[in-house]
């Protein structure tokens, strides 16, 4: 029987969690559950589809449970979608939330509308769609049960998406954004591996980090945190390959006091 992963922005200081893992247990007992997290930051859909995005290719091939609802009860769609690699299913609102790993395993072939899903709970509370609607249907997914039974199909086209910016290089500068900032203060950037090269930036040389209106910070572009000294700041290829600044046994985002969608240019020095 395949897993369920499932990640939220519920916490662990309430039964939302719990109770989502029992509605799933009842229906397909014999599924491996397997919790990515629940400690997204509340209602942050695009911190849930970064993480979502970059963690599933670790995961178990079978149905993908994520649940970042601010919209519960309201005119957003609950979906069910197949992806075009690996036979992914994800499961959750449609609220770009399920965008970037749908695109990462090559998109979405079938979607349906589970919204009224005869494999929801009823009654079906107008706020926990987690529990009603999202898990017991990713539950008879993954006992087996036909994707198009579990809902009213849906054009994939019609999936929303989600907005995220795009880093390029302009003028010998890696012109990049803030997508999302992790509990140890890290800012994730928009950039990748793939980008550095363009950019010029060569590993272990020092890089200017550009805020704007004149604030120009010196960092070095590093492989690890301890290849700079403590409180020195440096970009760096996080775990997922991405582009990350941080402060070495620091917090790059009170240093620098930068938030989600701001731009950031980094250039040799």
């Amino acid at each position: 029987m395949p897993a369920i992963t499932f990640l939220s922005d519920y916490g662990r200081e309430d039964d939302f969690v719990g109770v989502c893992h029992g509605v799933m247990a009842r229906i397909a007992p014999g599924a491996r559950v397997v919790d990515i997290t629940h400690g997204i930051p509340r209602h942050d859909v695009r911190s849930g589809a970064l993480v979502l995005c970059r963690t599933l290719p670790y995961a178990p091939v079978g149905v993908h449970l994520a649940v970042v609802d601010p919209e519960v009860g309201a005119e957003r769609r609950a979906v069910a979608i197949r992806c075009a690699q690996e036979d992914r299913i994800l499961v959750g609102p449609d609220n770009g939330l399920l965008g970037p790993a749908s695109e990462r395993f090559g998109g979405a072939t079938e979607a349906v509308d589970v919204g009224r899903s005869p494999h929801r709970l009823e009654p079906v509370s107008a706020t926990f769609h987690g529990r009603d609607i999202f898990a017991p249907v990713a539950a008879h997914l993954a006992a087996g049960e036909e994707l198009g039974d579990a809902g009213e199909p849906l054009d994939p086209a019609e999936l929303r998406a989600l907005d995220l910016p795009h880093a390029s290089v302009q003028d010998g500068e890696l012109v990049c954004h803030i997508l999302a900032v992790d509990r140890f203060g890290n800012l994730q950037l928009d950039a990748g591996h793939d980008d550095l090269g363009a950019a010029g930036l060569r590993l272990g040389h020092p890089v200017e980090v550009d805020l704007g209106e004149g604030d120009v910070i010196p960092a070095t572009y590093a492989g690890t945190y301890a290849d700079v000294e403590p409180g020195a700041l440096l970009v760096y290829e996080d775990a997922y390959r991405t582009l990350a600044i941080a402060v070495n046994r620091g917090d790059a985002w009170s240093t620098l006091g930068l938030w989600p969608d701001a731009e950031v240019r980094l250039r040799p020095r």
